[in-house]
């Protein structure tokens, strides 16, 4: 089939569980990878009550089917209702098709046994169908299983906007996102996509914003504010290398599951067998974000592009965290890395995730992949998600 220009919704709200991302994007089709135009981006908080209901149910032990069924529902009212309001301040804009990632609330990736079988499973909220109904648009959502029924990872998805708009045939490119948990997408020069090496390098925000509600009663750590007060409690961050994620190669995701309460929970108990300083603690949840996203990249981004001229590209919330910015770029000048922020390079940090799952529905309508199995570590290329048509409001 033929494609065609059409202006995409994406909807993103990622492992910080603080809100929701609209970005709207124009996509035309092109000869070596489709052209992406960003319209608008806007941020939309989580009412305390959703938040709090999101929270609770992520990786959670135990919980009830009326309450995931609810939470389901309300968030595709969320979902919708970002949308809607997007549109009433932009009513310039004409959207073809909506992209939702949904609210993760359970990411396995590897398989584990469960009722007498072996799989892989994820799951993210937000009924499509309430909002195809509210808005009357055509939803693609439901990204990640195909691709681990393929025996990928479901994760990470981002590469492919990553490639689109980053991919240089002179410069190699890294994109460092930092949001609840940190990605890694390393272009070398000139590559295709089959070279493109993408992988959650570990914990991004995820145990500093715990510490900073279980400690300070603040959602985050604005600025690093608080870290830049601590000392790094430098046998904490040894031990928490430790962790046997770090030691995986390739294709590998992380999420709660690895790095939410319980870890971050564990984590304070470490920092409080040294100091009793709230601000150590977050000082040093900051600096084991910055190690491990500088190990990540000597480790397996390094060796790639070593000896070309690279660009070092930050995204996400933690690229807002001026304490964590600095302890990363400490451990990147030894390897002649420098930073860079996404909006140097035409996306605002805050849209890139939002633009990425608008680009994965525009390939999924038009009939194309939407996986890189070099980054997730599926056997082949694969049409993502699943399309749930738009209708007049019902109500």
């Amino acid at each position: 089939m033929s494609t065609k220009t059409m202006t995409v919704a994406g909807i993103m709200s990622g492992t910080s569980a603080d809100g929701i991302d609209v970005a709207v994007v124009q996509i035309s089709p092109a000869k070596a990878r489709p052209r992406l135009e960003l319209l608008v981006h806007r941020g939309f908080a989580y009412s305390p009550a959703l938040r709090r209901a999101v929270l609770a149910a992520m990786n959670a032990a135990a919980t009830s089917t009326s309450e995931l069924a609810r939470l389901n529902w309300r968030l595709g009212l969320a979902y919708a209702e970002a949308v809607r309001a997007t549109l009433a301040q932009h009513k310039e804009l004409r959207l073809d098709l909506i992209g939702c990632h949904g609210q993760t609330l359970y990411h396995q990736a590897r398989p584990q046994a469960y009722a007498g079988r072996r799989f892989a499973c994820t799951w993210q909220a937000g009924e499509a169908q309430v909002i195809a109904a509210e808005t009357g648009i055509p939803v693609v959502s439901n990204f990640r299983p195909l691709d681990m029924l393929a025996g990928g990872q479901g994760a990470p998805l981002v590469p492919l906007l990553d490639y689109v708009l980053f991919a240089d045939a002179r410069r190699g490119r890294v994109l460092q996102n930092i949001g609840g948990i940190a990605n890694l997408t390393a272009i070398p020069a000139g590559a295709g996509p089959e070279r493109v090496l993408a992988f959650d390098t570990g914990p991004g925000n995820m145990v500093i914003d715990w510490l900073a509600r279980e400690l300070f009663s603040r959602p985050f750590d604005r600025n690093g504010s608080i870290a830049a007060t601590g000392q790094i409690l430098k046998g904490v961050v040894a031990q928490a290398l430790r962790h046997p994620y770090f030691s995986l190669k390739p294709p590998r995701a992380a999420g709660r599951e690895q790095f939410g309460r319980d870890y971050s929970s564990r984590f304070l108990q470490s920092c409080r067998r040294h100091s009793r300083k709230g601000e150590d603690a977050i000082a040093t949840a900051t600096a084991l974000t910055a190690e491990t996203i500088a190990a990540s990249y000597r480790r397996f981004a390094h060796p790639r592009l070593r000896g070309r001229e690279v660009d070092f590209i930050v995204s996400g919330g933690g690229a807002r965290n001026a304490t964590l910015m600095a302890m990363l770029a400490a451990r990147l000048e030894p390897m002649g890395r420098q930073l860079a922020a996404s909006e140097e390079f035409g996306m605002p940090a805050a849209a890139k995730e939002a633009a990425a799952f608008a680009l994965l529905a525009w390939q999924t309508w038009n009939q194309l992949p939407g996986n890189l199995p070099s980054a997730t570590g599926a056997s082949r290329p694969l049409i993502l998600g699943q399309l749930t048509h738009g209708e007049a409001r019902l109500s």
